[in-house]
């Protein structure tokens, strides 16, 4: 009777226009009025500890790098540096997409970021040298939820601290998938340049390469550095965040002179109402997870899915399609707060490592992304390729199926996750 009390009031609440955030406090009070009755200092003392965690405070820096970086140049130097390399090749901007992509993603870690500030920069490039408005518009949604895969990522940090997995491991493990995804996409985008007969661009000579590489040395140098500082131990990830934050202001204020006092005050308000979203989505996640606690929720969960547990492929499918079910209609975020305390007793009891279950568990979240009704990449993309939703959703199904696919070796044969994931971490 619990379960059925969170999801009527969890799913009644959100139908009827509450925010997410609201829709978990009362979710967690119904729970809590059944069950005890109203206990505010119980739910107040929850509320707080669902904030206060020394893991959750790299998302502000994490989102505050990002904001330095595309009012700094980075996000620039990024983009030209790989188009120097590879522009000329038939349909060469959708692999500068793809790179620029990878590189930024494990900067800042934010999908709906990254799309912004990447699809304001390629996706005119791309329609200005010929590419179709929509198929450039769905390379660039689709190879923005690399972002919260490569590290690194603000919800990996909201997983890690829901589930109690390192982050650290988690980031590292998410290395591999993010390279696969992008050699994925830049499969499809192989045949779509062949098929489209997309323009070729004049091969730049050496010196314009290497040109672009000092410039954007700078900017280069902070992804190897953060992996490098990670794997060896020599900070934590919101450290890292620190660090990426005060690079990323230091380099766009002082070496490319981009980034300008009065630019500082924009990029500490846009980062905080950021955060603050997410933190208060993480403080609500808390009532509702102690509360579920509380009420069995987990177990029951557990007794539903025990027919599985003897086999942890099946598991893993049959989660995965109730994840990305959910996340159709909810964001990331709450997605992770909500699903996490519930779905990982089975996982454990699966035998499942839930680093790895924590990879794929995230991957099948940012797809939903890429899925009306919500669909926030998309939403943001539309925006940034100035097209509809509709011819949106025809454009980037290519390239959702082959991460789909990806998904899908990754639950068949978990090696591919687990194996680099032991490398990486040394």
């Amino acid at each position: 009777m619990t379960l059925v009390v969170f999801l009527v009031s969890l799913i009644g609440s959100m139908l009827i226009g509450l925010p997410i955030a609201f829709s978990l406090l009362f979710s967690g009070v119904s729970m809590m009025a059944f069950m005890n009755g109203f206990n505010a200092q119980i739910l107040s003392q929850n509320l707080f500890s669902g904030a206060d965690s020394f893991s959750m405070m790299a998302v502000p820096f994490f989102i505050l790098a990002g904001e330095f970086m595309n009012r700094g140049g980075i996000t620039k130097r990024i983009v030209n540096f790989a188009n120097s390399l590879v522009g000329h090749v038939r349909g060469g901007l959708g692999y500068v997409s793809i790179i620029a992509i990878l590189l930024f993603a494990s900067m800042v870690g934010s999908a709906v970021a990254s799309t912004a500030a990447l699809g304001a920069i390629l996706i005119p490039m791309m329609v200005k040298a010929g590419y179709s408005r929509d198929k450039a518009t769905g390379l660039i949604a689709a190879g923005n939820i690399l972002s919260p895969i490569m590290p690194p990522s603000v919800p990996m940090i909201v997983f890690g601290v829901q589930a109690g997995v390192s982050v650290t491991n988690l980031f590292l493990a998410g290395i591999a998938p993010a390279i696969y995804l992008s050699v994925a996409l830049c499969v499809i985008w192989f045949f779509v340049a062949k098929r489209d007969k997309l323009p070729t661009a004049e091969k730049q000579p050496k010196r314009v390469v290497i040109k672009s590489l000092i410039d954007g040395f700078w900017a280069l140098l902070l992804p190897v550095f953060i992996l490098v500082g990670l794997r060896s131990g020599k900070f934590t990830p919101t450290e890292a965040g620190v660090i990426t934050a005060v690079y990323a202001m230091v380099v766009g204020m002082v070496i490319y002179r981009e980034l300008k006092i009065t630019m500082l005050m924009d990029a500490l308000v846009t980062a905080a109402k950021s955060s603050a979203v997410i933190m208060f989505l993480a403080a609500a996640a808390m009532v509702s997870s102690w509360l579920m606690t509380v009420g069995n929720i987990p177990q029951i969960v557990t007794g539903i899915l025990a027919p599985f547990i003897n086999h942890p492929v099946i598991l893993m499918l049959v989660i995965c399609v109730i994840v990305l079910l959910v996340g159709t209609s909810m964001d990331v975020t709450p997605t992770i707060m909500i699903l996490t305390p519930v779905l990982l007793p089975a996982v454990k009891a699966a035998g499942i490592d839930p680093v790895y279950f924590g990879v794929v568990f995230i991957l099948v979240t940012v797809l939903g992304l890429l899925t009306p009704p919500v669909g926030t990449v998309l939403n943001v993309a539309c925006g940034a390729g100035k097209i509809n939703m509709e011819r949106m959703v025809k454009a980037v199904w290519p390239f959702l199926l082959a991460e789909v696919i990806i998904l899908v070796l990754m639950i068949l044969f978990p090696a591919l996750v687990t194996i680099p994931a032991r490398f990486f971490a040394g």
